[in-house]
């Protein structure tokens, strides 16, 4: 049987690193990406270090790769605004990212891209729900919901699903330097924040045979805390 391989970004921590070692365990073939190193040491891992919204270079870097099975867009940033506080720089830099780099992803990937291969994106709750400060990330995940529904279309005649996860409180490095997971958690029916290992779950999940009808759609991981 041909090993899978899978493309995975924003690997050297959080979701992005959980996801890359479940695969990894799963006997997957993990190619990740991130602007810093990862430190994961397997045999079936391999570390591209750039900036994801770099196209070329993102293309020329995968030239090696012979084919994919699942490229999973996890990298992110989400900084704080307001109407007041934001600036264009952080602008660019929040829609450069999370919109413009997971689309950079997808079309490096999409040559790569078997028959029956998926493309798994990160939105987020904040596409759903108002999330006091979080005026342009909010914006840009709602733009990432509408882009997996878009490719999704446009992808399913060549046999790539496309769908999303869009994670409430996971208990992450960037999401503990808040200082209100803690505060969060009990606002959660569930009494409780996720742990990566349970997104990475998802990813693997989405990128299976039993996610093979399922294409165009946004997962809500939010133990609860976001309905709709």
């Amino acid at each position: 049987m041909t090993t899978k391989n899978a493309l995975v970004t924003g690997t050297s921590s959080g979701m992005g690193l959980a996801t890359a070692e479940y695969l990894l365990a799963q006997g997957w073939n993990v190619i990740g990406v991130d602007i810093n190193a990862t430190d994961i040491s397997h045999e079936n891992f391999r570390c591209i270090v750039t900036d994801i919204t770099n196209q070329e270079v993102l293309t020329a870097e995968l030239k090696e790769i012979e084919h994919l099975n699942l490229a999973a867009n996890i990298a992110g940033v989400f900084p704080p605004s307001t109407l007041d506080t934001m600036t264009f720089e952080q602008y660019r830099r929040i829609f450069d990212v999370n919109v413009w780099g997971t689309l950079a992803v997808i079309a490096a990937a999409r040559p790569l891209l078997v028959e029956g291969s998926a493309i798994v994106n990160f939105a987020s709750v904040d596409a759903f729900t108002v999330s006091p400060g979080q005026l342009l990330y909010g914006a840009s995940k709602a733009a990432v919901v509408m882009l997996t529904k878009e490719l999704a279309l446009e992808l399913a005649p060549m046999k790539i699903r496309v769908n999303a996860i869009a994670p409430g409180w996971v208990s992450t490095p960037g999401n503990a330097a808040t200082g209100r997971m803690a505060a969060a958690a009990h606002s959660i029916p569930l009494g409780r924040v996720a742990q990566p290992e349970e997104i990475a779950a998802w990813v693997h999940l989405l990128g299976s045979d039993l996610a093979s009808f399922m294409s165009g759609e946004t997962i809500v991981l939010s133990g609860g805390d976001v309905m709709r």
